[in-house]
């Protein structure tokens, strides 16, 4: 078959390759109290998620 490769890549080269794919952490600055939170995740600080309070017991408006 013409599409299968010819031999085995190592480990040391499959490890190489992979090394670059990586996660990287991404925040976004939170609209109401602006610390940093990931991108659509309700904010742990503040509890708000969109500038609309959604935890109740942790809800602390900062901005009007």
């Amino acid at each position: 078959m013409p599409g299968e490769p010819k031999r085995r890549h190592s480990k040391s080269r499959k490890r190489t390759r992979r090394a670059a794919i990586k996660l990287t952490a991404f925040f976004i600055s939170c609209k109401n109290c602006g610390k940093p939170t990931r991108p659509h995740v309700v904010c742990i600080n503040c509890g708000f998620y969109g500038g609309e309070a959604v935890r109740a017991e942790k809800v602390k408006v900062t901005k009007a």
